[in-house]
Order: C-alpha cells, then sequence, then structure tokens
C-alpha cells in the first residue's frame, strides 16, 4: 500500500506552553528535566488536571505474531517508550499512566556504568522539537535491571505493558572475543526477564567504533544470540536496533544479515549521530551545539527533524524484507503517524523525546490514532489486521 509521508503538524494547548515553561525554567538543568518525566509519571493518577490513568481499551491493542513462532508480543497499544527514558527499570507500570502500551528499558551493559562524564550531557533544541545527547550508556547493569524487570512483569502485563529490554556491548572493550562473550552474557541476563530484547548495536554517544559499521564481528554477535536463543524452550522476539544514518548499501548489507541469522525484527532507528546534524531539516547549526560537542561529537540527536528519514528506512525495509518485524523510532509525535507507519507495515512505534514537548504525549497520540481510524472506516486495530492481512 502506498502511504504518503506527511509530517503531521500538532498544535500547542495550554497544557504544552506548560511544558514549554518548564524547559525555560530549568534551561540551565536540562538532565534534571530530562529525568523528571519518572515523577510524571508516578503522580499522573493522583493530579486531576493530568489526567493519568492506565488505558485498557481493546480497540488498540496490538499483538505482533513471528512466523519462527517466537512468543507472541501484546501491546495495550502500539506505541512503546523507547529505551532511554526508563535507565533503571524502576516503576515500570507508572509508564501506563502516561498512555503508553509498551516500554523498553536500558540500554543495559553487562556491568555498572557512569556514562559520559561532562555535564550536561542533554540538550533541548526548542525550534526543532528536538534532543541532543551524550549520556554514554548510563546505567546499573543488565543484572540489576533484568531482575526488576522480572519482579514487576506480571503487574505490568495487567497495566497493558509489554516489556522489553535494551543491551549493548560495555564501551571501553578491544578483545573481539571479550566483546562477544560481554554482548552474550548480558542478552542471556536480560533474555530472562524480558518479553523481547533489542540489541543496540547502533549507539553513537559512548565515544566507540558503532558496532554496526563492522559487519563481520555483527554477524558474528547476532549468530551466537540466535543461536544460544535456539537452545532455549522458550522463543522470545530479537529486535536490533539500527543507526538511521546507514546508507543504502549498507543497509542491504545488515538486513541481509540479520535475515541469515534468524533476527526477528529491527528498530528503526536510533538517535541520529550529531557529527551528521547537517543531514536532518534543522536550522541549528553544528557549531552549536555546546557543550556537548566537547564530548569528542559522539552524541546523537532524537526528535521531530528525524521522521522523514526514518520513514524512507522503513518503507525500504518493509517493500524488500516484509518478513522482518519493523518498529519505528524517530520523530514520531503524532498519532496519525502511528496510523501512516502501520499502514505502511510497521508492527509498532517507539517515541520518546515528544514528551518535552506535548502534554501527556502518549495519551494524546492514542486518540489521534483513534481518530484517524475512525476516518477511514475501523473501529480498531485488529479490524484493521482483518481487513489488511500482511502478505
Amino acid at each position: 500500500m502506498a502511504v504518503e509521508c506527511i509530517n503531521h503538524e500538532y498544535y500547542l494547548r495550554f497544557s504544552d506552553r506548560i511544558l514549554a515553561l518548564i524547559r525555560k525554567v530549568f534551561h540551565n538543568y536540562p538532565e534534571f528535566r530530562h529525568d523528571s518525566f519518572k515523577h510524571v509519571a508516578r503522580l499522573a493518577p493522583f493530579i486531576p488536571f493530568m489526567g493519568g490513568r492506565p488505558d485498557l481499551r481493546k480497540p488498540l491493542k496490538r499483538v505482533i505474531t513471528f512466523s519462527d513462532h517466537s512468543n507472541s508480543l501484546y501491546f495495550g497499544c502500539p506505541i512503546i517508550l523507547a529505551a532511554g527514558a526508563n535507565k533503571t527499570a524502576e516503576r515500570i507500570c507508572d509508564y501506563a499512566n502516561v498512555g503508553f502500551g509498551g516500554i523498553t528499558v536500558g540500554t543495559a551493559t553487562r556491568n555498572f556504568r557512569e556514562g559520559n562524564t561532562h555535564k550536561p550531557r542533554i540538550g533541548f533544541l526548542e525550534k526543532e522539537r528536538a534532543i541532543h545527547n551524550s549520556m554514554g550508556l548510563n546505567n546499573e547493569g543488565v543484572e540489576v535491571i533484568a531482575r526488576r524487570v522480572d519482579k514487576q512483569l506480571v503487574k505490568a502485563h495487567k497495566a497493558g505493558l509489554c516489556v522489553g529490554i535494551s543491551v549493548a556491548e560495555t564501551p571501553g572493550l578491544t578483545d573481539p572475543e571479550e566483546k562477544l562473550k560481554d554482548i552474550i552474557e548480558s542478552f542471556s541476563i536480560a533474555y530472562k526477564a524480558a518479553d523481547y530484547i533489542e540489541i543496540n548495536v547502533s549507539c553513537p554517544n559512548t565515544g566507540e567504533s558503532r558496532v554496526d559499521l563492522d559487519m563481520s564481528f555483527s554477524e558474528r554477535i547476532f549468530t551466537e544470540i540466535m543461536r544460544f536463543r535456539n537452545t532455549l524452550g522458550l522463543r522470545k522476539a530479537v529486535y536490533a536496533k539500527l543507526s538511521p544514518d546507514l546508507s543504502e548499501r549498507h543497509l542491504i548489507a545488515i538486513m541481509e544479515m540479520l535475515v541469515r541469522t534468524g533476527v526477528n525484527g529491527v528498530v528503526v532507528g536510533n538517535t541520529y549521530p550529531t557529527a551528521k546534524i547537517s543531514e536532518l531539516p534543522v536550522s541549528t547549526k553544528y557549531d552549536e551545539l555546546r557543550p556537548l560537542r566537547d564530548d569528542g561529537d559522539c552524541g546523537g540527536m532524537s526528535g521531530r527533524p528525524l521522521y522523514e528519514n526514518m520513514v524512507w528506512n522503513v518503507q525500504y525495509i518493509h517493500e524488500h524484507y516484509p518478513q522482518m518485524s519493523i518498529i519505528a523510532c524517530g520523530g514520531i509525535d503524532h498519532g496519525y503517524k502511528v496510523y501512516d507507519l502501520i499502514k505502511m507495515g510497521v508492527d509498532a512505534v517507539q517515541c520518546y523525546s515528544v514528551v518535552a514537548f506535548r502534554w501527556m504525549a502518549a495519551h494524546a497520540m492514542r486518540n489521534e490514532l483513534m481518530d484517524a481510524m475512525l476516518n477511514d472506516g475501523y473501529k480498531s486495530l485488529g479490524e484493521y489486521d482483518d481487513r489488511n492481512p500482511k502478505k
């Protein structure tokens, strides 16, 4: 189905202007502002004007199935909170209050990481509605994160959340065998707890060479991961998180490798490398990204400017690799975009930057998604899938 790519606009409400005021007040403390979303999620049900409650309405429920009979994934709605929002896996169920139907926690590494030490590690581009960051994979380690997910998983399912864990190799390792052992261990620990696993091979903000740029090593990683998974009695879905800056030739090479190794799907994509900001439709200049550029240009950008690039990648992958499950991520800030992407063949979407710019963003996007479906004559996503089966 040919779908027009429209970067749907949303109009600022009074509550959105309050958010803008909060960003202005905490301009000199961007990491605090970034981290405060967890408090919003927790307090949403108790503050009348926020209207925060888990939305368990059936019309927006989404089920992802896999041809290799991996466990199906059940989302309260196809809007997932992307990795980076909840790095600790604490109070997972709170994020159902603010409208999400799934959450990917992490990204987790084998052991505790402080992340990059320069401050600030995050900044907001108000005009572009974008965020640039170089957090450096700060996290408490995969064992701590997996243990917390395991304790909360049943409760999360009751709240309508499907829970994934994002894992990555530990930056700083130089020996290939040590790197491989490290990520396999992280994968095996996360696998025991989560509904699905997301392998982050494309993080641009650690100062290390990205794994997805080394095709031979990437193939070793995914071959070993899928081999290990296939020895287990329970088959959970494995997704590869790709970078949005890949050339067509490199994208083809990665997708061919993922198909060969049996990976279930892709998350398209990660933050866009800050050093390539000129490739995006933004007015901000590369030299203006201070002090984040002082980290050696290893940061990444997320938000509205990534949308057109992400759509091109999604359309290409779906056309040439229809067997792959696709989760779209990049500039998704409107429910009509979610619907357009579903019509393009996407199973679900991830977002995070939008919560800094839209009040109760996921709830607003759910309402817009429902409106878009009704305009096309569908009362639910299930009805849409029944009338438009995937090939």
